[in-house]
């Protein structure tokens, strides 16, 4: 999704969010019975300010590789770009604060034990993955985009320590021509050539 797409997005998110607020509160107003659920996210939110004056809803939920989900099945579409500089790993906590002005302010608060792998940047179904121990992980495109890598590189990713994952959080790429002059490097300086021209191990 590009950047365009994902601002506009969140803009519909935003009013949306916006017009299920007033909508709440004229139900409230006209019945006198309030949502528990959203009362409940309006205490939590009043104790959990992120220290820097910002007040308004607070939700908990996992990050799936894309997005953040809470507890009753939401979901919150998480910035690319934050998602892909910050590194966040499928299964990381996070908090989103939407403030009094409609502002999303996302934050990583309880990320997982990490694990490093190293993988080749694959096309599958028109979507980037990295083939990382014979399993086809998907990675954002704001990563792909960041690194300028190409379909061939060699792609270290961050995975959850433990479970099975279906994304994968780019920390590092090595363009497929650097591998290559580096794999010819170590054979060329491993071996030397005899007399007859045949190759005898360096020793």
């Amino acid at each position: 999704m590009s950047d365009d797409a994902l601002l506009q997005a969140q803009e519909l998110l935003d009013t949306a969010m916006s017009s299920l607020k007033t909508a709440h509160a004229l139900l409230r107003d006209i019945t006198g019975v309030s949502d528990s659920t959203r009362e409940r996210h309006v205490l939590r939110a009043g104790g959990m300010s992120n220290g820097g004056g910002t007040t308004g809803r607070v939700i908990e939920g996992i990050f799936d590789g894309q997005n953040m989900v809470d507890s009753q099945g939401q979901t919150y579409p998480v910035p690319a770009n934050y998602a892909s500089k910050s590194k966040l790993v499928e299964s990381d906590g996070m908090k989103l604060t939407i403030t009094d002005e409609g502002k999303f302010i996302y934050k990583q608060i309880a990320p997982v034990p990490r694990r490093t792998a190293l993988g080749v940047l694959i096309q599958e179904d028109g979507q980037y993955k990295v083939l990382v121990e014979g399993k086809a992980l998907r990675v954002l495109l704001a990563s792909v985009t960041f690194y300028r890598a190409e379909v061939g590189d060699q792609v270290t990713v961050l995975l959850p320590e433990n479970g099975d994952a279906k994304w994968g959080a780019v920390e590092a790429v090595l363009p497929k021509h650097i591998a290559e002059a580096a794999a010819r490097a170590t054979v060329g300086g491993g071996s030397t050539h005899s007399g007859d021209g045949e190759l005898s191990p360096t020793m």
